[in-house]
């Protein structure tokens, strides 16, 4: 069948100016005819929240998926009992020989908080400091609509002279308000949590339904203690957000699953936010 365009590709091939407009047109066409490719919905959620964050003056920073246990349960006053370091809700990593650490997939990015609060006091810093750091986390239960065995965690932390419950509340209330662009049903109560005291959490109305979206709560004494800072004379707060959910409210998604499945209709269904930042 070529040989039927051999006298048109000749005369292309001699006329070099008809020619470059010809490849021109084809390259055109191809471009205007092919799909543009767009963050996934969770990498859209993670980079505006970032991008909420540092504009209130937070430092981004990023940690290990692997923590030993101080780091993810000990440093941060989660006792030997806890149910959290029970084997039904942790991953733990197979150790080469009985000398070796135990290690686990972390189940918060709250370990991070541990090892930048330790090299802060290593290189001799004093507060105040305001952190956040996103990132996937762990943990082994069973999956439904609202839970899966990975997710995604946003963490923050923020450590100063006389730093409050309030401060706490007026950071949230902004976040939640520039997330989402319009008002939105939020409230708080108490709630527990180790490595805070007092500890709230933070349920945001889905639907006809209240669902649980953020941790928080004044970091405990023994935390800033056991990184080497002075709880007489500095105070803090910290918080965490599971990403998968607010995203699911934002982009009114039933089943926090369907972000794992590499479903094409969901990811053409929603628009890349980053675009327009």
């Amino acid at each position: 069948m070529l040989h039927q365009y051999k006298p048109l590709l000749m005369n292309f091939l001699e006329n070099k100016k008809a020619f470059s407009l010809f490849i021109f047109v084809c390259y055109n066409n191809f471009i205007m005819n092919t799909r543009k490719g767009k963050l996934h919905p969770l990498s859209q959620t993670i980079r505006q929240i970032s991008k909420i964050f540092i504009d209130m003056g937070f430092q981004l920073v990023e940690g290990p998926y692997v923590e030993t246990q101080w780091y993810n349960f000990d440093a941060l006053n989660v006792p030997k009992d806890h149910p959290a370091r029970d084997m039904q809700d942790t991953f733990f990593i197979k150790k080469k020989d009985s000398q070796e650490e135990a290690k686990v997939l972390r189940t918060h990015t709250s370990s991070v908080q541990i090892h930048f609060m330790e090299n802060f006091v290593k290189e001799g810093k004093k507060p105040p400091f305001k952190i956040i750091s996103p990132g996937r986390v762990f943990r082994q239960e069973a999956t439904d609509k609202t839970h899966e065995a990975q997710f995604y965690q946003i963490e923050g932390l923020v450590v100063g002279e006389g730093v409050s419950l309030a401060h706490l509340k007026g950071t949230l209330e902004h976040f939640l308000q520039e997330f989402y662009g319009r008002p939105i049903e939020f409230r708080f109560r108490p709630g527990y949590f180790p490595f805070v005291e007092p500890g709230i959490e933070i349920d945001l109305k889905f639907g006809d339904k209240w669902m649980e979206v953020l941790g928080a709560g004044m970091v405990h004494p023994n935390v800033l203690e056991n990184v080497g800072i002075d709880s007489k004379k500095y105070s803090g707060f910290a918080f965490g957000i599971g990403i998968d959910r607010i995203a699911m409210m934002k982009f009114n998604i039933d089943d926090i699953r369907h972000f794992y499945q590499g479903e094409i209709k969901l990811h053409d269904a929603i628009s890349d936010s980053t675009e327009q930042n």
